[in-house]
């Protein structure tokens, strides 16, 4: 999976399709990641201690990592990710557009 918690993203099919989000959380297992303000689905929660007003809250739900791409921070586009090792044997991500690197 070459997309990791704090990476910048745009959903590329679905209802949400264009949005851009920072990744809240990775499911490596599932290849499912969580975006902050997209893919939301309302919950009917009952009043506990935790939240005494209950009431229907909206939360954001896993969506495949295959539906969205990585957006570069230097040319601000959605696009693929390479490998590239550096002079200190340190492994790193690479946008295919422009060439920076990712981490």
């Amino acid at each position: 999976m070459n997309i990791k918690k704090g990476d910048t993203v745009q959903i590329m099919t679905g209802k949400d399709a264009g949005k851009k989000g920072k990744v809240i959380r990775a499911i490596p297992a599932d290849k499912k990641i969580v975006i902050e303000g997209a893919n939301r689905a309302k919950r009917h929660s009952r009043p506990t201690r935790a939240l005494p007003q209950g009431g229907i809250l909206q939360i954001e739900q896993p969506l495949d990592v295959s539906n969205v791409m990585l957006v570069c921070s230097k040319c601000k586009k959605p696009t693929r990710t390479g490998k590239k090792i550096l002079d200190n044997d340190q492994k790193v991500r690479v946008c295919k557009r422009c060439g920076e690197v990712l981490d």
